[in-house]
């Protein structure tokens, strides 16, 4: 098996250590004999996202943002198309945000997102972000797991149906939502940064099941080791203190 992701934005979307989300996928996909082919993707660079199991967009300031947007749009047709095969797509913050309505920023310029799903976020003033560490419980499937991350965002993303999680502590999607980024059976998007995946070791493999079930039949990853990983998660589960 060989899983194919393509990093996009690599050099601009890069906030708070998402490049760590890269290394972890690498990293569990060897220790199972999984080789990986990872290319990056810049603007105006040439590349054919339908040939990938993975989509990955990291995080960025307004600044990045406006700078990659008009690139973005250009391959909405076929990012679409990715989607359609079941490419797997993993979104951090300004990448979540792009696949949205739009995103108006702070100075009440409105940045068209890519249209695919019907949430939208706009800038909260300047004195007021949903900032800190954020604990969120995961439902997929059967399974119900905490999670823990770092979000930093102005933005307040409304009109989301099919949230990633539940907040447990933290702000999520908005101040006052209650519930943390956007998932359906190929998307996870959310706010967490930190990276999302060192502490997070379920979610990565759920990332590796749907990337990897593109192309082949995988029900089941063999098991790993996570102790160490668990570990750093339930310390800040306790600093946070959703577990004692």
């Amino acid at each position: 098996m060989n899983l194919r992701i393509l990093w996009m934005y690599h050099d601009l979307m890069d906030l708070y250590g998402d490049k760590g989300n890269i290394q972890v996928l690498k990293t569990r996909c060897e220790k199972r004999n999984i080789e990986v082919t990872v290319d990056t993707c810049t603007i105006n660079e040439v590349r054919d996202i339908t040939s990938y199991d993975l989509f990955f967009l990291g995080g960025g300031a307004d600044r990045e943002q406006n700078l990659i947007y008009q690139d973005l749009l250009k391959r909405r047709d076929q990012i679409r198309e990715a989607m359609d095969q079941k490419t797997a797509f993993l979104l951090i913050c300004g990448g979540y945000q792009l696949f949205g309505r739009y995103y108006k920023d702070q100075d009440g310029v409105e940045l068209p997102g890519l249209n695919f799903f019907d949430y939208y976020t706009e800038a909260a003033d300047r004195d007021h972000r949903c900032i800190g560490n954020i604990a969120v419980n995961v439902t997929i499937g059967t399974e119900s797991f905490d999670a823990v991350g770092f979000e930093n965002h102005g933005g307040q993303t409304k009109n989301v149906f099919n949230p990633f999680a539940r907040v447990l502590k933290g702000h999520g999607n908005s101040y006052d939502s209650g519930f943390e980024g956007f998932m359906n059976d190929q998307v996870i998007a959310t706010y967490m940064h930190g990276p999302l995946l060192p502490k997070n070791p379920k979610i990565a493999d759920i990332v590796l099941k749907r990337a990897l079930s593109r192309r082949y039949d995988i029900r089941e990853l063999s098991e790993l080791d996570d102790t160490i990983e668990n570990k750093a998660r339930d310390v800040m589960l306790r600093r946070l203190g959703v577990i004692s």
